[in-house]
């Protein structure tokens, strides 16, 4: 069972670290890195070390997921969609 478990955990943590490398979108991206690190807390779990985990998560997964979607929304990367058009020259 435990095995079946880690091997999940990793095929997770793998595609997210793939999806953050292939990624467009900024915030999705960010996303897969907090999924990444949330993944690597729960195989910490799994090799019986929760304090380690319990870091990890509240670390790894949350507070840099915090950071770094606040730093997208502080240069302007906070677009769930398409980014916006360039200004056209009408507009400038």
């Amino acid at each position: 069972m435990a095995f079946w478990l880690t091997l999940a955990t990793v095929l997770v943590m793998l595609s997210a670290a793939i999806g953050v490398l292939v990624l467009r979108n900024t915030l999705a991206a960010v996303v897969a890195t907090s999924v990444v690190s949330l993944a690597l807390s729960i195989l910490f779990v799994l090799l019986r070390a929760p304090d380690v985990a319990l870091a990890e998560a509240a670390v790894g997964s949350g507070l840099s997921g915090v950071l770094l979607v606040l730093t997208l929304r502080r240069v302007g990367l906070w677009h769930i969609e398409n980014p916006p058009s360039p200004p056209s020259k009408d507009q400038v």
